[in-house]
């Protein structure tokens, strides 16, 4: 069942046996009628109630906001598979993708990532041998300050060293503004902005400064690489200079000069804001799942180790021939996605499952539910990478095709920073399984909340044991 919520607002399931209203193919969107017989209204959709105040006031008092997820999910179950709750861009964007999404673009940032992975590693290594081969903890300080050394390296061509037992001050706050913004976005999305300010709500000064610390973050090491960039290039920008180092996607942005310095900015501290808690939160819970998936970890494991020996030290020809890493992260993001919705807005009115949706109304397709519906996936709660290669086994339903992982968007307005993310974590997990045996004390199911995007209530505490020949 796939599963899609507007808001003006419309949310949808699409049962096995329909046509997709609204179908995606070669990155176009077609709609048409689901069913013979009268398209109904858009006000025929059942809904949540007529007040939106009212169920403004249950989130508030019912805490609805931190189980979206889970809310949205009994919602479907209640009111069937709809209901409502009360190229100038083009072209910039197209120059941003070449220096982040273009396969050209992985091949001269993956080394980087590569990097701070190994790195990771050692550092664990190191902590894990003073323990006496195994190591329980929560990872999640770690994992934020491996994301953040990560994105900086990639997007700024530089390292801040946050693997020194002492982090800067300034990466720090950082970490934590990110976090704060997280915290108080969602209330925010629901309450008018003028009510805010005449309230002068603590909320909104606490998400104020956090964004002022994310910007200043950003304009400080935008600056220092403008700096570097112009003292190495002799105060002009050249592409390709900078003594044939790879300068981050700031320096391939700065030298080109094909986007203003603005632009630059914006999409810089985007990626930047953007980075950090949605490829740290997936860690801990890929950690988790290994963890309590011991044969699913062995077998992965097996993939990378043979890879790892007949790549020669190449990372991307390594991530090449282990899939079962791409599959582990899609698996991760289809039971755990980071952000819960995928928002798009019909430039013409469309049919969704016999409901006339008139242009402009937001449509979301709620990831949560979807990933864990038995109409999409074959045993959705089972924890399986396999599922997503190419190859099934004879008999099992292939899905890995089709439009069934969506957790990084689709189509033009995609998230940015996917390629960045998807082999960051990848290559986080393949020197994890080089090095570590994953363990947990308990195999309950996660509680998960959201904030802005889907966490853990409680991180979970892994155990790091030390694998015999492991790499250093």
């Amino acid at each position: 069942m796939r599963r899609i919520r507007a808001s003006g607002s419309v949310a949808l399931g699409v049962k096995r046996g329909f046509c997709v209203a609204a179908a995606v193919e070669d990155g176009k969107v077609k709609v048409g009628d689901v069913r013979k017989g009268r398209v109904r209204s858009f006000q025929e959709i059942p809904h949540t109630g007529r007040s939106g105040w009212v169920n403004l006031l249950r989130f508030w008092r019912e805490d609805r906001f931190r189980q979206l997820h889970k809310h949205m999910e009994r919602t479907f179950s209640a009111l069937g598979p709809i209901y409502r709750n009360g190229e100038e861009w083009r072209s910039d964007r197209l120059q941003l993708n070449k220096e982040v999404m273009m396969s050209g673009a992985v091949q001269r940032f993956l080394p980087l990532l590569d990097e701070v992975a190994r790195d990771f590693c050692r550092m664990l290594q190191v902590r894990v041998e003073k323990e006496g081969r195994s190591l329980t903890m929560d990872p999640s300080p770690d994992l934020f300050r491996f994301a953040l050394e990560a994105s900086c390296h990639v997007i700024y061509g530089e390292r801040i060293g946050l693997f020194s037992s002492s982090p800067s001050l300034e990466s720090q706050k950082f970490i934590w503004a990110v976090e704060r913004m997280l915290t108080t976005t969602p209330p925010l999305l629901y309450l008018p902005p003028r009510l805010l300010l005449c309230l002068s709500a603590p909320l909104w000064t606490q998400h104020a400064t956090a964004w002022d610390h994310i910007f200043s973050h950003a304009e400080a090491r935008i600056q220092r690489g403008y700096q570097r960039l112009a003292s190495s290039q002799g105060g002009g920008f050249v592409a390709g200079a900078a003594g044939g180092q790879y300068p981050g996607v700031l320096g391939q942005l700065m030298e080109k000069g094909q986007l203003s310095l603005d632009l630059i900015k914006a999409n810089i501290t985007e990626l930047m804001a953007g980075g950090v808690d949605t490829t740290a939160v997936p860690l801990q819970f890929a950690l988790f799942e290994l963890g309590r998936n011991p044969e699913v970890q062995e077998k992965v494991r097996q993939q990378v180790r043979t890879s790892w020996a007949q790549a020669g030290g190449d990372p991307q020809k390594a991530l090449q021939g282990a899939p079962l890493l791409k599959g582990t992260i899609k698996e991760v993001l289809r039971l755990y996605p980071v952000g819960i919705t995928v928002q798009r807005y019909p430039v013409k009115d469309i049919v969704l499952q016999n409901y006339h949706i008139p242009a402009g109304t937001m449509v979301q397709a709620c990831l949560y539910p979807m990933g864990r519906s038995s109409e999409v996936f074959e045993d959705p709660l089972r924890f399986d990478p396999t599922r997503w290669s190419s190859g099934r086994e004879e008999g099992r339903r292939a899905e890995g095709s089709g439009f069934r992982s969506l957790a990084f968007g689709f189509g033009a307005r995609q998230c940015v920073g996917r390629r960045i993310a998807e082999n960051e974590m990848q290559l986080f997990l393949m020197h994890m399984l080089l090095s570590f045996h994953l363990s947990i004390s308990s195999s309950e199911d996660l509680k998960t909340t959201v904030t802005l995007i889907l966490q853990p209530e409680t991180p979970p505490r892994i155990t790091f044991s030390r694998l015999s020949g492991a790499p250093i």
